[in-house]
């Protein structure tokens, strides 16, 4: 196990562009500081929450604007999340050994520019290329916010902070699909993305002030290059794959190329993992249950989340409705998510473990989804069971995050953080491509029910991998 080191401010200009600058001294001797620096990493992850949420309403003005088929179009979120998931890992290590603080406000910084670009740009290519800007500044957002949250507050609050966290993500995802649509009815799409530069730039002033500077250190000695062009080109090409049975026009031969390669690239990420010391991934983190379990449930959870944010927009459009009335009827979904982060740990039982809350929640969404597939699309009762499937996903990811982060060492956080984080990124990933890939097979409102009748399976792997996950938990995190 690495041994952590004290942080150091090294001189010249690599020195100063790592040195992190201190707190005033009256916000470090205030008893409520860490939960400032709580509510400053709430910036980041309502943002992108936010961008995750706002840019599906987008799909149908994109198509029409540069007269793409959904297939195209879906890469304006899949680069982005490409670019997370690759850069996650490798963010979170770097974080670790010059200072998560920093790596935090640098995120911001290129997150805030790319946000700008993308409002401006003149074609879907161009625009694609600034989302991968954008997830370069949130793969060093999203791999520091688990790790500054965990690392400033009491280990008996974690469960609690990580449940604000939770709420602000799902204030940004709530907030996405209604403003999203006002925004491309109104103003146009290219607003979507310039709502988050004011964003960006309050997050900056609040982290350079309130976060607290890194105390302990990872050193992460040599970066593994190859390992990180290996998962790159796997995730790439495996959800190109996908892209191309979903619509996007690639020659016939494409598909099978695509599979080998990306299975191809997997294997030698994997390989070179257990074989190089340092890689991007302790894969040694991933032999403990309530780590690996974790992640995977974290992964399907995204996944059933960001399905119907991809769905409904699509499908409702289609149908004639405008993009303010599908960002309504989304908002039902990440509005029962944020509700539940924030109150659902007081609602439920104070002596159950992180791993029966999780199996609680995950069995909440199995209940809302296997009605959805037959209520009519849209309607009152279509709407109250995406509440009730967002209740469902807040009470299953504070605590699976908290079982996760947990059973990871301190001066291994921003790893934790970052393989969290990925999950997630995988997850949401998925989420866009497996909808338009049963959208393009099924039609629109067949296609609808093959998916929430998808979701549901889905949700019950994710309780069953809860379960096994936590059947190591000594006792529970209060």
């Amino acid at each position: 196990m690495p041994t952590p080191t004290r942080s150091a401010d090294p001189t010249g200009l690599a020195g100063w562009l790592i040195t992190e600058a201190p707190r005033p001294r009256r916000i470090v001797n205030w008893p409520g500081a860490c939960w400032l620096a709580v509510g400053t990493v709430c910036f980041g992850a309502f943002m992108g929450q936010l961008d995750a949420s706002i840019v599906t309403l987008t799909f149908p003005a994109l198509r029409a604007s540069f007269h793409a088929s959904l297939a195209g179009v879906q890469w304006v979120s899949l680069s982005y999340l490409l670019t997370v998931v690759a850069l996650l890992a490798p963010a979170g290590r770097l974080a670790d050994a010059l200072g998560r603080k920093q790596f935090y406000l640098y995120g911001f910084a290129l997150f805030t520019l790319g946000s700008a670009a993308c409002g401006l740009a003149p074609s879907l290519t161009v625009l694609i290329g600034c989302r991968v800007l954008q997830g370069l500044g949130a793969a060093m957002l999203q791999a520091n916010s688990v790790a500054l949250v965990t690392t400033s507050v009491p280990a008996t609050r974690m469960r609690t902070a990580l449940g604000v966290q939770a709420a602000a993500q799902a204030l940004g995802l709530a907030s996405g699909p209604t403003l999203g649509g006002i925004l491309v009815d109104l103003l146009g799409w290219r607003w979507v993305f310039g709502v988050n530069v004011p964003v960006g730039i309050l997050g900056l002033i609040a982290g350079y002030y309130l976060l607290p500077r890194t105390r302990a250190r990872n050193p992460v000695g040599r970066f593994d290059f190859l390992g990180l062009g290996l998962l790159i080109v796997g995730s790439t090409a495996l959800l190109l794959a996908v892209s191309s049975v979903s619509g996007l026009a690639l020659p016939d031969w494409s598909l099978t190329v695509l599979v080998v390669i990306g299975l191809a690239a997997g294997y030698g990420f994997v390989a070179r993992s257990r074989r190089v010391d340092g890689g991007l991934i302790d894969l040694r983190l991933l032999r403990r249950r309530p780590v690996s379990g974790g992640l995977a449930a974290a992964l399907g959870g995204y996944l059933v989340l960001f399905g119907p944010l991809v769905l409904i927009p699509v499908v409702l459009t289609a149908g004639g409705a405008s993009a303010i009335r599908a960002g309504i009827v989304c908002t039902a979904l990440p509005a029962g998510f944020g509700l539940a982060a924030v109150v659902g740990s007081r609602l439920l039982p104070g002596s159950w473990r992180n791993a029966r809350r999780c199996v609680c929640g995950a069995l909440l969404c199995v209940a809302a989804l296997i009605p959805l597939v037959a209520v009519p699309f849209g309607g009152t009762s279509f709407v109250l069971l995406l509440g009730l499937l967002g209740v469902g996903l807040g009470l299953f990811t504070p605590p699976n995050n908290a079982m996760v982060m947990g059973a990871i060492p301190a001066a291994q956080s921003g790893m934790g953080g970052g393989l969290v984080n990925m999950a997630r990124g995988i997850g949401t990933a998925l989420g866009v491509a497996v909808m338009t890939c049963v959208l393009n097979a099924a039609g629109d409102a067949a296609g609808s029910r093959w998916a929430f009748g998808l979701l549901a399976m889905l949700g019950i792997g994710v309780a069953g991998l809860a379960a096994l996950a936590g059947q190591e938990q000594a006792r529970p995190t209060k």
